[in-house]
């Protein structure tokens, strides 16, 4: 099959082009210097160029302080360029997946979210995400809505300054000696590989719809860092601090695991838990660092 992935060069991007690329897949690598996804005319000369049999879209405006100072430029990257994107496919006859987020939801559950939950969302951000996944929906028959939360991989993450969550911890950790991490907020921490895995067995299915997909398991985002340095031997004072200490200046739920229910009835789920995940990337960041120093 030619898979073409939007935002391919982003640090979810990256790892589903070597998935494919390992599964023998042929892959079009679509950048934002190749398309501008609000436009239906930038969008169409790409993918028409592309000629693609599947279409992976997880191209967005990711940074959530700047979707809130700029909702419309939020809506029309994130829900515009994904009907722009849904539009397409429709026409070409070809499946079309989209990359969600945890962010459609609110938080107040307290138990993890399935996908027949109702969404609502608490931010710009989450809203835009919420219009794309209701746009793919309904413009293209072929589709599948994939929400994702906490991600992290061994690709920069442009819309973080280049670190996720645990690169962070370990700068955090060597640089200060003492490392602050709010106990109150729940993810399920997902590696960006397991992500790219699971779209690999969704794009030989015709099983069309809305998926959560993570790992599984939950954990607080300072249970998270204590995992992250005592896998990797680091000494460094971790404590625990409370939400109102680092009070954001948007909104996002304090809650915000995901059950694949869907994937597991389809029996399509390939997730490990969360820590497996975690022990596996810092395995390969280990081998990367050895690699990198043999060939210095």
């Amino acid at each position: 099959m030619k898979i073409a992935v939007i935002g391919a060069d982003g640090q979810l991007g990256s790892d589903i082009c070597v998935a494919f690329r390992k599964n023998r897949d042929e892959v079009a690598a679509l950048t934002h210097s190749v398309m501008e996804l609000s436009s239906a005319a930038s969008v169409t000369e790409a993918l028409a160029a592309a000629n693609p049999d599947f279409i992976v879209n997880t191209a967005a405006m990711h940074h959530v302080d700047k979707c809130q100072a700029d909702p419309e430029r939020a809506l029309q990257t994130n829900a515009i360029g994904a009907r722009n994107v849904a539009a397409w496919a429709q026409q070409a006859g070809v499946p079309v997946v989209y990359i969600s987020t945890d962010y459609v939801f609110d938080g107040k559950k307290g138990s993890p979210y399935v996908e027949t939950d109702a969404a609502n969302p608490l931010n710009a951000y989450g809203i835009s995400k919420l219009a794309a996944e209701r746009f793919t929906a309904t413009t293209a028959d072929r589709h599948f809505v994939v929400r994702v939360s906490a991600i992290y991989g061994h690709h920069p993450c442009r819309a973080k300054g280049g670190l996720n969550f645990v690169e962070l911890m370990l700068k955090l950790a060597r640089e200060r000696g003492e490392v602050r991490v709010v106990g109150e907020e729940f993810v399920t921490p997902t590696p960006t590989a397991q992500i790219a895995a699971q779209l690999v067995v969704l794009s030989r299915s015709n099983s069309y719809g809305l998926y959560h997909a993570t790992a599984e398991g939950s954990c607080s985002w300072y249970e998270f860092a204590r995992e992250i340095f005592d896998a990797t031997g680091t000494q460094v004072r971790l404590e625990k601090a409370s939400a109102a200490e680092f009070q954001a200046k948007v909104p996002r739920p304090s809650y915000s695991v995901l059950e694949n229910d869907a994937l597991k009835a389809a029996q399509m789920n390939v997730y490990t838990h969360w820590r497996e995940g975690l022990h596996t990337y810092l395995g390969e960041r280990a081998q990367q660092a050895t690699a990198a120093t043999v060939a210095g």
